[in-house]
């Protein structure tokens, strides 16, 4: 069993109105609205339970909460930093290389009115790889390396893979792959499962 925990009274009238303010307000963050609230039911004599209850959350919840605040102050209704380094590339930089990603190539051959294919930039990559949209991105302005374009790819679900060009044609001359090449050959019956 737990001992009794409650908030420690507010260092001063200024940090009473904050909080006070804060558990009432309707347009600030919803988790310091909350902190506010379990700090000022615990001002008001509601033990940990009770206040968990009320403001439907676990009890731990409170418990930490009220902890934070009594070493803290008003600081420890925030969140602490995240650890870790942060992003190296901003959300619009990543944005822009799935934007790429999700482009035609501008070296990949497209069929003209007049039947035959063509390349809007002959000397451009004409299917997308790891190499080319890092390549691209780089010549955009984008600090990227290889890695961090795959991993941003993967993240998102990006298919930068198109089919192999030999798999499918819409060429009428275009001959399927015909018969096995002698009949003697016996054929392998795959084993049931």
């Amino acid at each position: 069993m737990y001992p009794p925990l409650y908030a420690r009274p507010a260092r001063d009238p200024d940090e009473e109105r904050k909080i006070y303010k804060l558990a009432g307000a309707r347009h600030a963050p919803a988790d310091w609205i909350q902190r506010a609230r379990i700090i000022a039911l615990s001002w008001d004599g509601e033990h940990v339970t009770a206040i968990a209850d009320e403001l439907d959350c676990h009890p731990k919840t409170v418990r930490e909460r009220l902890h934070r605040f009594n070493a803290e102050g008003l600081d420890g209704l925030g969140d602490r930093p995240i650890p870790g380094r942060p992003p190296r590339l901003a959300e619009d930089e990543r944005s822009q290389i799935i934007a790429l990603a999700r482009s035609d190539p501008p070296g990949r051959l497209v069929r003209g009115p007049d039947g035959t294919l063509e390349a809007a930039e002959e000397s451009e990559p004409p299917t997308w790889t790891l190499d080319s949209l890092t390549e691209v991105a780089q010549q955009r302005g984008i600090e990227v390396h290889r890695s961090q374009v795959r991993t941003i790819l993967l993240r998102e679900k990006v298919r930068w893979r198109h089919p192999h060009s030999w798999a499918h044609s819409d060429d009428p001359d275009f001959a399927p792959k015909g018969r096995r090449s002698s009949s003697c050959t016996p054929t392998r019956r795959r084993a049931p499962r």
